[in-house]
């Protein structure tokens, strides 16, 4: 697959390295989000830059593994024996006779075999004499942002630059892949904006043949990527594991999710938290309302794949294990617009938060939920609306909803949001714009504003 997008990084990076002083760098994000992809593009090998992969063996072995590779750019460096990280650095940098670019790739691994290792760097960053450029590099969201952003370790203060890397932008998934941006949408809906996910996605001649092979075998290679996501990041993963399942399954409220558990909801509230941060899942409220004030906040597996996971495999592991994994997927195959659709509304959201409308620029977009008064039937009536947005000189409101299903009358669509918009207690004193998104030409498109999938997916 080709290298897409990562432009900013590339060039933060590169600048960087091109400071007149050599420079520590702190890179970290996800596994499999690009990051040693990026820094290996960075690197010139031809001048003798180090890239060091680290594994869980003992520091002893990391530091003849590493030595190992500084021989290959250093002749002859392996021949000594290092008993220290200290003495190994320091001879580096006696050995080091231009400047060059070191990358200690996976660095909690290193960390956890010699504890002492960051304030080893600590000392050698204090002092100012190192001959190279130093990036370390870690998949241990939680980690890495303790080492360097923590003002109790050792190496808080000392980064020149600190990079978290994110997904990609849904817009790549189509150039990635190859595809047309309504299929595009079922792929992001899948694998996200993880660039692995997407190189072995590429590997399999259909969406279902993929699925089937990576996800729904016991072999599969992202069978098991959840429990090793969460074995990066979260101490108790058995307690994160049934959160992401019970909110998988239909479990969105505290209450709810903490009555499966078997806990009380503040037992629950930290690991909540945490699988929030690390953008595993999130929190959603009624458009206009406080997060932490409301009270119909509901959670939701926001990451792609756990999503699917925790919908489609944990659920039927067992059917998976005896080998049936066509009947997972026939499962699938009936719910999939479904699942699609939940998709399609976020893409939806994300793209009117972010290129606005029409000439207008909106904040934050997010659903609403409850009751409007119906002028007709003379009362209030419940509702769902699947994107509200403020312009930010607060004079527009944007209502807009989303069909991942075919057969759509749009000026039906069109005249029930119009409906709606007169009785919602929110939507006085706004010039209200109206717009559909919709998967395919609807029926009577005449007059309604419509986004799809080409717009909506596009470059930008």
């Amino acid at each position: 697959m080709e290298f897409v997008d990562r432009k900013k990084e590339y060039a933060r990076l590169q600048a960087s390295l091109k400071r007149e002083k050599p420079q520590f760098i702190v890179i970290y994000g996800r596994r499999r989000i690009g990051k040693s992809t990026l820094i290996k593009r960075v690197m010139d090998f031809s001048r003798g830059d180090i890239y060091f992969l680290a594994d869980r063996t003992s520091e002893p072995s990391q530091r003849q593994l590493f030595s190992a590779t500084v021989a290959m750019s250093i002749e002859g460096f392996s021949m000594a024996t290092y008993p220290t990280w200290e003495s190994l650095f320091v001879s580096l940098n006696r050995s080091v006779d231009h400047r060059i670019t070191i990358c200690l790739d996976e660095f909690p691994y290193l960390v956890k075999s010699c504890p002492a290792l960051p304030s080893i760097l600590q000392k050698l960053l204090d002092d100012k004499k190192l001959k190279f450029d130093l990036i370390i590099c870690g998949s241990s969201q939680q980690m890495m942002q303790g080492f360097v952003l923590d003002s109790k370790e050792p190496l808080y203060g000392r980064a020149d630059e600190i990079m978290k890397m994110s997904p990609l932008a849904p817009s790549f998934a189509g150039q990635a892949l190859r595809c047309d941006a309504e299929q595009a949408v079922r792929e992001y809906a899948i694998w996200g904006g993880v660039p692995r996910y997407w190189e072995l996605r590429e590997n399999y001649d259909s969406l279902y043949d993929a699925i089937e092979n990576l996800m729904l075998t016991s072999e599969g290679t992202l069978h098991e990527e959840p429990s090793k996501l969460l074995y990066d990041e979260m101490r108790d993963t058995v307690q994160a594991s049934s959160i992401l399942s019970f909110i998988g399954y239909g479990a969105n409220k505290m209450s709810e999710i903490a009555s499966r558990a078997e806990k009380q909801a503040t037992d629950i509230t930290p690991q909540l938290s945490r699988l929030k941060e690390l953008g595993f899942i999130n929190k959603e409220v009624p458009f206009g309302e406080d997060e932490k004030k409301s009270k119909k906040g509901l959670y939701h597996v926001s990451d792609p794949l756990l999503r699917f996971h925790y919908r489609y495999v944990l659920p039927y592991n067992s059917l998976i294990e005896l080998g049936n994994s066509q009947a997972v997927l026939d499962m699938f195959k009936k719910t999939e617009n479904d699942f699609y659709g939940h998709a399609w509304e976020e893409l939806c959201r994300n793209y009117i938060s972010s290129h606005g409308a029409d000439g207008v620029l909106y904040g934050l977009a997010a659903r609403w939920w409850g009751s409007y008064y119906n002028e007709q039937q003379d009362k209030y009536l419940p509702v769902e609306l699947d994107i509200v947005a403020e312009s930010f000189d607060g004079k527009h409101l944007f209502l807009g909803e989303c069909k991942w299903q075919e057969h759509i009358d749009a000026k039906e669509e069109l005249t029930r949001l119009e409906t709606i918009a007169k009785g919602l207690p929110f939507a006085k004193n706004y010039e209200i714009h109206y717009a559909l998104f919709l998967r395919e030409k609807p029926k009577n498109p005449n007059g309604v504003r419509i986004y799809y999938p080409d717009e909506v997916m596009r470059e930008r």
